[in-house]
């Protein structure tokens, strides 16, 4: 038997092989952020076909943190009921799920949240201390929603561009307080969260954390070797598992997913005024990032020293299975986390089971770009829709 299919404990959760469905936004969501159906059927479909765990599309913790009107949310205690059928769904098809909480920060659009934006300093709309508490207190929140909604564990997002990340970027926080100015000031906000989401978690409950191990920001961000003293730091407090990503959604988002610029789908939601200027820039970079095979493992592989005992895994460009499990046999990474193949082949851990040996995603991204143009997180390959989400 393949080692892919041998079980793994992560924290006090066993599941039954080594795939995990990485979290990504689906637009799935009702208006108000709450489950609906599309939701449950697609991560049914998920744990029908063996994926060992399955992490849910990124939750938003606090309203101020949405990043598009179709995001989950588990903001409030009427998100529950709604959780509480994800959560039971998984479970009926004997599969595991974990809650991804997260909060967009800068990010955020004004017309989605009601508000400008916050983030971690003056160009962002910086954060003063009792709105930072807030966010502290609503990962606490939520993770105690997780809890009684059932989940098998929590994931913290700190990668993407996102709060978390901007706090621990140099890039994004300027702050000379004791929320930045040094590497255990911009990691304070990580810490303040892990400790809080611990407290409300039920006995047996994973606690995770998706981290980039780079940001590929203009100006160094998070780079490797930073990401590697977080690394230790997040193994000092005990965490179950660390997910390595990489780039930001903003950004650099075809670092974080290599493949294809979609270059027509791009356009074909700019205005006219803009569209001139984005072909000629788009047209530099459409070849710059090819697909790479777990482009993300080095970093792995450069953390798994200062781990301890605490689960790594990578994701990001895993498609053939010989990759996979040389990566796995040599301790490299422990469980193989992937999104684009999965949303192309939710039955891909069957097949694989069968023999397949490569994943049938050719990373054209255009699920990237219809998820950013409204449409429902899947596959299209064949193309976009005529109309919008």
């Amino acid at each position: 038997m393949s080692i892919l299919f041998s079980p793994y404990t992560l924290g006090r959760m066993e599941i039954k092989n080594r795939f995990v469905f990485s979290a990504c936004e689906d637009n799935l969501a009702d208006e108000k952020g709450f489950v609906s159906g599309a939701c449950v059927r697609k991560l049914r479909n998920m744990a029908r076909n063996e994926i060992g765990l399955i992490i849910s599309s990124h939750l938003f913790v606090h309203p101020w943190g949405r990043t598009r009107t179709g995001q989950l949310g588990i903001h409030d205690n009427d998100t529950l009921p709604g959780l509480q059928r994800l959560a039971d769904t998984v479970h009926g098809a004997s599969g595991k799920i974990v809650f991804q909480l997260g909060h967009a920060g800068s990010t955020a659009k004004e017309s989605v949240i009601g508000r400008a934006p916050l983030g971690p300093s003056a160009r962002d709309g910086a954060m003063n201390e009792t709105e930072i508490r807030d966010v502290v207190r609503a990962f606490g929140n939520a993770a105690g929603r997780a809890a009684d909604a059932g989940a098998d564990g929590i994931q913290i997002h700190a990668a993407h561009g996102y709060l978390i990340n901007q706090f621990l970027s140099p890039f994004f926080n300027h702050r000379n307080d004791s929320w930045g100015g040094t590497v255990e000031n911009r990691f304070r906000l990580l810490r303040e969260i892990v400790e809080e989401t611990r407290r409300r978690l039920a006995p047996g409950m994973a606690l995770l954390v998706k981290m980039n191990a780079s940001d590929h920001t203009p100006e160094a961000g998070i780079t490797p070797p930073l990401a590697v003293d977080y690394a230790r730091r997040l193994a000092g407090l005990n965490i179950d598992g660390l997910e390595v990503s990489c780039g930001t959604s903003a950004l650099s988002p075809w670092n974080m997913c290599r493949g294809d610029v979609p270059v027509a789908e791009i356009l074909r939601g700019m205005s006219d005024s803009k569209r001139a200027a984005a072909a000629a820039a788009l047209d530099k970079i459409r070849h710059a990032f090819g697909p790479t095979e777990a482009y993300n493992l080095d970093s792995a592989i450069r953390m798994r020293p200062v781990m301890g005992h605490t689960s790594l895994f990578a994701v990001g460009g895993w498609r053939h299975v010989a990759a996979m499990e040389a990566a796995v046999h040599k301790g490299e990474t422990d469980l193989i986390a992937m999104c684009r193949p999965f949303l192309r082949e939710p039955s891909l851990v069957r097949k694989i089971h069968n023999g397949k040996t490569a994943s049938s995603c050719i990373d054209c991204n255009r699920c990237l770009i219809a998820l950013a143009q409204g449409f429902p997180g899947r596959c299209y390959r064949k193309g976009l829709p005529e109309s919008g989400g």
